[in-house]
């Protein structure tokens, strides 16, 4: 796991002490108001939920000529980022590899918003040497070794880590006997976010890692290319067989991903899988899915 330290502007956390430094008397109501009990609710429709920036907020209140040594104390510090390394270090030593996706969206009043450190690193181009702060801190996906069937679901950017472990495992291939690797990977449409296409497409041939020669697989679910959607629980369901023989000699699962109903709905897929193929009650696979979470064979990274 890498955290980077962005540069850029942030939100600003509305103090009344803005208002002493208002010299159009209506500004200074109005941030009065926002710092009463009152204003609460205005507030956050205004500042929070529209994740208005200090520049945002001062050219709405340009009377506020605020001294910068008071400005600095009212800006809260940045928060880090944190990135799954997405590159072996046997395949690229001196690299590190990130898969970051731009983050944008529409505020509640039709504002485009787009995400401060997303924006900024697609902004730069290869040729710059930018210094940026980063950190490495132990994620929550430990490596597998060579030996361990895994079983890897990774929709959108959550296919991050799973790119270094199947350039993890082609490397070891050349010098020792590897467990078979099937991977789920989910994104909107074939045409315009199929990440990575070109690698995952080249290691399951010709005996790649993701080759069923190898016992593994590859299968990609692309949920808005027909009318009805289309996820990676789907496709795992359509390999029902094969996830539960790899259960069977043992495989670890990986899940990566949103944090929003991703990781729930593909671990109700397991069940249902372990469920029909053992014919056994729900709760039995449920049991064994936890009993797998504490064996440390059934591990999940997810992010909003």
């Amino acid at each position: 796991m890498l955290h980077l330290l962005p540069l850029g502007a942030i939100s600003l956390r509305q103090d009344p002490v803005m208002s002493f430094f208002a010299t159009a008397e209506h500004e200074k109501e109005r941030l009065q108001y926002f710092a009463s009990p009152e204003g609460r609710d205005d507030l956050y429709q205004y500042n929070q939920k529209e994740r208005r920036t200090v520049l945002e907020v001062l050219e709405d209140f340009p009377s506020v000529q605020m001294p910068f040594e008071w400005l600095v104390q009212l800006v809260p510090p940045l928060k880090k980022r944190a990135f799954s390394i997405s590159s072996s270090p046997l395949a690229h030593p001196d690299q590190v590899h990130l898969t970051v996706d731009v983050v944008s969206w529409t505020t509640p009043f039709k504002r485009k918003r787009r995400g401060l450190c997303s924006t900024w690193l697609a902004s730069l181009s290869p040729e710059q040497r930018i210094y940026i702060p980063v950190w490495f801190h132990k994620g929550l996906l430990p490596p597998p070794p060579p030996s361990l069937p895994l079983i890897l679901v990774g929709p959108g950017t959550g296919c991050a880590p799973f790119r270094g472990f199947v350039e993890e495992r082609a490397a070891q291939s050349l010098s020792c006997s590897i467990a078979p690797v099937i991977l789920f990977f989910g994104c909107r449409n074939e045409e315009n976010d199929f990440l990575y296409r070109d690698f995952w497409l080249s290691h399951s041939q010709n005996d790649g890692v993701l080759s069923e020669a190898k016992g593994g697989g590859f299968y990609a679910a692309f949920s808005r290319d027909q009318p009805q959607k289309v996820y990676v629980q789907h496709k795992m369901q359509e390999q029902s067989q094969r996830i539960w023989n790899l259960l069977r000699e043992g495989a670890a699962i990986y899940v990566a991903g949103s944090s929003t109903k991703m990781p729930s709905d593909v671990m109700l897929a397991f069940e249902e899988i372990m469920s029909k193929e053992s014919e056994a009650p729900r709760e039995s696979a449920a049991r064994w899915l936890r009993s797998l979470e504490k064996a440390g064979k059934y591990h999940v990274e997810a992010w909003s």
